[in-house]
């Protein structure tokens, strides 16, 4: 079989130190784990400002292939050109200076110059993207000497690839997030990177000249990481958190997550309720159960567990079983937020559709939705068969109380609101006029609104008393005005919810 070493480029690659089928197997693996590992960090670094949205996620994972594609495409082309070992080295360091260097240039221009954002951020994953998707065409080409071992050496290289992909997808999702702050996980992907160009450099032409250069840019990108802003106290699983203390309440402590304020506690006095939403849900809770009387609650998200601790202090005896994905709020809320074990509040690390499923039928007085992924409820936990859990685990006269956040027109709220009324026989929706159909001289503005449903009618009149009580504020909608407000909005299923698209851009933080 004639040999494909024809050209000038062939012929000078053979006259270099060549790759072995374990190196070339160990720099297509890494390269190609790399590159997964910068795609779902960048998820998590964009969060706090573009919100954990479907939109977000398609957008970082379509730049990420637009990377694969260019790389791939590039580093083919180029490879026939040029010859690969020269290449190698190069594509490894500057993509290790680039990750090193991310979150501290996409946390700045998110303070300081917010406009660019989607523009560096899609230069940071586009970057070391198709430089790393370039070494496996390079790898490939210096690996490639026969015609008769074409299929072998592509498979295979395609292969390990791949696997890499995948380890790289589970070790960031199911370790290393878990484990390390954001920052931590890009620099160090970085300095390894830098690393492997100066191993690479030294292996394959003899010299690594560019090491001192590249050791500057990682000691850049670890100074300026450690000074840019993150707004971060800790970095969860699923959130930038922070916890920040009201100077105007010694005890006030307010719950931040992914630049959002989620929840306001009290640890001296948990019956101070500071945001208006909350006000509501108590209200509700008070006008329909007789005060003192405990309750059997379970909480659909629990963030500062602000709910959970109102109901333990003013109806002692109640038990509240909340579902909260994240455990690092969970820690947050034990070690920051002064929650105690003598609360009667059982915190359960799990997704809530699947802890609905949990209690049995008819067993609650009370059902509270506040789970909230980045800036909308998670769209599994607004349809008819989530929906037909909670009014399975309600009792008959038993109470589901959400709390929603919409915009503009309320596409969202109107369709969570239609679907209510598919599963339960009475709802009711409270917000402020504007929002809530009330008053047509103004413009909705949006933010939160609460919405109750049961099976078993409700007080309204009572609802409203309570209400102003708290000097909140909002009215109540029922009955036709509510159809009127609703409209045709969709019945939202678990085979068609489109919750993101629903949403209205968010501009308001959550009161």
């Amino acid at each position: 079989m004639t040999g494909l070493s024809s050209s000038p480029v062939a012929e000078s690659t053979r006259s270099r130190p060549g790759l072995g089928p374990r190196t070339a197997a160990v720099l297509v693996f890494g390269a190609s784990a790399a590159v997964l590992v910068v795609e779902i960090v960048a998820l998590r670094l964009l969060a706090p400002y573009l919100g954990l949205t479907l939109e977000t996620s398609t957008l970082v994972i379509g730049i990420a292939l637009t990377a694969i594609a260019l790389g791939s495409w590039l580093g083919g082309r180029i490879a026939d050109q040029v010859d690969p070992l020269r290449l190698l080295a190069p594509a490894l360091g500057v993509s290790g200076a680039v990750v090193a260097l991310t979150p501290a240039v996409l946390r700045s221009v998110a303070e300081w110059a917010r406009p660019l954002l989607i523009l560096v951020a899609a230069l940071t994953i586009l970057v070391p993207g198709a430089l790393l998707s370039a070494v496996t065409p390079l790898v490939t080409k210096v690996r490639l000497t026969s015609l008769a071992e074409t299929g072998t050496v592509v498979g295979r290289l395609s292969g390990v690839g791949t696997v890499g992909s995948i380890v790289g997808t589970v070790l960031t999702g199911f370790v290393l997030l878990s484990r390390l702050p954001v920052s931590g996980i890009l620099f160090g992907l970085g300095a390894l990177l830098v690393v492997a160009s100066v191993l690479a450099g030294w292996r394959l032409r003899g010299r690594s000249g560019a090491a001192p250069a590249l050791a500057l840019v990682l000691a850049a990108g670890g100074l300026a990481a450690s000074v840019a802003p993150g707004g971060c106290d800790v970095e969860t699983r699923y959130h930038c958190a922070e916890v920040v203390a009201d100077p105007a309440r010694e005890g006030g402590r307010t719950l931040v997550l992914d630049g959002v304020r989620h929840s306001y506690v009290d640890a001296d006095d948990p019956t101070h309720l500071e945001f208006t939403y909350v006000k509501a849900v108590a209200s509700v809770t008070d006008a329909a159960f007789p005060e003192g009387r405990p309750l059997t609650a379970h909480h659909l998200g629990g963030g500062g567990l602000t709910l959970p601790r109102y109901l333990a202090a003013t109806r002692p005896g109640t038990r509240s079983v909340v579902s909260e994905i994240d455990a690092g709020v969970v820690r947050i809320d034990r070690e920051r937020l002064g929650l105690r074990p003598d609360l009667g509040i059982e915190v359960r690390t799990e997704d809530g559709r699947l802890g609905l499923k949990r209690p049995a039928t008819d067993s609650l007085d009370l059902v509270v939705g506040d789970a909230f992924g980045g800036v909308s409820v998670p769209w599994h936990l607004t349809t008819v068969e989530a929906l037909r859990e909670v009014r399975r685990a309600l009792a008959p006269d038993g109470l589901y109380v959400v709390n929603l956040i919409d915009h503009g027109e309320q596409a969202f709220a109107k369709a969570e609101l239609a679907t209510l009324r598919e599963v339960f026989a009475h709802a009711a929706l409270l917000g402020e006029p504007a929002d809530i159909g009330l008053t047509h001289s103004d413009a909705p503005v949006g933010g939160n609104v609460v919405a109750v449903a049961s099976g078993h009618p409700f007080d309204l009149t009572a609802v409203q008393k309570a209400l102003d009580a708290r000097s909140t504020g909002w009215k109540t909608v029922t009955g036709d005005a509510l159809t009127t407000w609703l409209g045709a909005a969709p019945v939202l299923t678990d085979d068609y919810a489109p919750v993101d698209q629903l949403l209205q851009p968010y501009a308001t933080q959550r009161q």
